[in-house]
């Protein structure tokens, strides 16, 4: 058995681990999950000491999609239920990130379903982002499906100009299992958009799903992917089971447990030791009574809800990570801007 002391020497040394050693870890009995959850915690507190990135989604645009991927409650053929609406306006947007500056978020992520924003949208995100930007001091996440060719690049770079931060474009799994999950466009498609991001100015935010139908080496190669690509922040999704949608997750997520999903954090959290790990969707399902320990493997939430899908009230967020003793990323007590809670999370 892998000596976990010495994996996070090695890791806060810099030394990048092995595909072997990632399995390793992820397959460790229960018993020794709270070892590796404490050596995640060491390597996570030597890069950002006791603070947390707090995260509000806004759902700008929704069910308005015709990429099939199968995991997603607003794909193309999907039978979820959910709200169907076009692209907010600017005001909206605004008013929207005044609630989530209250709530103490630090980044708002405007999230725009579609295969792609068009140019009309990348203009209302943009004179958005400029307003949000001059009237409050929050980050700005766009997360607008892909960015291919040179209008690809021509749009990245007109977000960038009007001051988005970041953009979220997850590799969601493995390329070698990206062909079962969605048919209208590929991996590649996602490389694609990501360089063009980077290229653009804007720090890359990219994650995975699990709980797809992935093999454990799928995983831990995806880890080993995104510190390739040097992620600046990385979301870690359990796959929510959605009645209606492609992949409903009911059978591909059924073998989790608390203590696995654990070991999937602190796999992510080990081969990419300065990224921003988000602890993303799902893990108030499928984490439950632990869900706490998440937060010393990641640095960063979502607050309040997901984009179709509620999350943990935000106030029940809050003081998780009091009883954590964690901070506020900005360097706030946890609790600012609670009178506004309940508002601050994306509907």
């Amino acid at each position: 058995m892998l000596n976990i002391e010495s994996v996070a020497e090695r890791v806060l040394r810099d030394e990048e681990l092995s595909l072997q050693e990632g399995l390793e870890l992820l397959n460790l009995p229960d018993t020794e999950t709270l070892r590796l959850v404490d050596a995640a915690w060491r390597v996570r507190r030597a890069a950002f000491g006791d603070r947390v990135k707090v995260n509000v989604l806004l759902n700008a645009k929704s069910g308005i999609c015709a990429e099939d991927c199968a995991y997603c409650s607003q794909a193309k053929g999907a039978d979820t239920g959910i709200p169907r609406y076009r692209v907010l306006a600017p005001d909206e947007m605004v008013e929207e990130a005044k609630k989530a500056q209250a709530a103490g978020a630090q980044r708002y992520c405007i999230v725009l379903s579609g295969r792609g924003g068009t140019w009309g949208e990348v203009e209302h995100v943009s004179e958005a982002t400029r307003r949000i930007k001059a009237e409050t001091g929050l980050e700005v996440c766009a997360c607008m499906g892909l960015l291919l060719g040179e209008e690809g690049q021509a749009k990245a770079q007109a977000l960038r100009e009007a001051g988005v931060d970041a953009y979220n474009h997850n590799l969601n799994t493995h390329e070698d299992h990206y062909g079962n999950i969605c048919s209208t466009h590929t991996y590649a498609d996602r490389v694609e958009t990501l360089t063009h991001a980077s290229q653009a100015g804007m720090s890359t935010c990219s994650g995975v799903i699990i709980g797809m139908g992935e093999s454990d080496q799928q995983i831990v190669k995806l880890a080993m992917t995104l510190r390739a690509r040097r992620a600046d922040s990385i979301p870690v999704n359990f796959l929510l089971p959605i009645d209606g949608a492609g992949l409903d997750g009911h059978q591909t997520t059924a073998h989790f447990t608390p203590w696995y999903c654990l070991r999937v954090l602190a796999v992510f959290r080990l081969f990419n030791p300065r990224a921003e790990l988000r602890a993303s969707a799902g893990r108030e399902v499928h984490l439950r009574s632990l869900q706490p320990l998440a937060l010393l493997i990641a640095n960063s939430i979502f607050l309040g809800n997901y984009l179709t899908e509620g999350g943990q009230e935000a106030n029940a967020d809050w003081q998780m990570l009091q009883d954590l003793g964690l901070h506020a990323a900005s360097g706030g007590a946890v609790q600012a801007g609670q009178t506004e809670l309940a508002a601050a999370g994306a509907d």
